[in-house]
């Protein structure tokens, strides 16, 4: 049986490395759609494109090629041809991706290849609409969150670790400055899906989340 688990939520909630995991012990495919608009905003960034001007990110659109290849399990995310894995992790590409991800063109340019991913095979598919507007019929959707300071916490961490030079109020001012836009935006804003099932991880380590996921997956599909 091929089935789709959308996982939804805010910035910094856990939803890329849960859902690498979940799809791990699954035996089923991973994406990552927030790599794939943050790739989108790093052309735009990198080719002097302003991303404030919508006609403008449009118009670049011709020259962007996004694709996702897959080595040794891990989702690596290419744009034009270049491995972009780890560049698109900086703040600087996150926000931007905020920004460009709320126009209509963005949406469109990636939704057909994400909806195609999961009519062929079994997916765990993340990011901040797939409940809602991408995958609409999934058999199981979660919105996975947790408290922004708990939030910014973790981002923190994640970014010291990977010897990225910051603090931890600015690593807040970001992660509450991007819920705002993402709840905000005209197209496909940042929402709980009325069928998807909250799963809050404020309090959880990541073995505990990543179990809480699995539970609400299993009881979906009557495992």
């Amino acid at each position: 049986m091929i089935y789709s688990v959308a996982l939804d939520g805010p910035g910094g909630a856990g939803k890329s490395t849960i859902a690498k995991k979940v799809a791990a012990l699954k035996g089923i495919l991973y994406v990552d759609t927030g790599a794939m608009y943050r790739a989108v905003a790093l052309y735009m960034l990198e080719n002097g494109v302003d991303i404030n001007d919508e006609k403008s990110v449009c118009a670049a659109l011709e020259n962007v090629q996004v694709d996702l290849a897959y080595q040794d399990g891990a989702q690596r995310v290419l744009l034009c041809g270049e491995d972009v894995s780890d560049t698109i992790r900086r703040s600087r590409v996150s926000m931007a991706a905020s920004v460009t991800s709320a126009y209509k063109c963005v949406r469109a340019f990636l939704l057909d290849a994400q909806r195609d991913v999961a009519a062929r095979q079994s997916v765990v598919m993340d990011g901040r609409d797939i409940g809602t507007v991408v995958l609409p019929s999934a058999q199981v959707k979660i919105f996975l969150t947790a408290d922004s300071r708990v939030r910014a916490r973790r981002r923190y961490k994640e970014l010291t670790e990977k010897g990225v030079q910051t603090d931890f109020d600015s690593v807040l001012a970001d992660i509450e400055k991007r819920d705002w836009q993402d709840i905000h935006r005209r197209q496909s804003p940042l929402k709980q899906a009325q069928d998807a099932v909250l799963v809050d991880t404020s309090e959880m380590d990541f073995d505990r989340a990543v179990r809480a996921v699995l539970s609400v997956i299993e009881s979906k599909l009557g495992e």
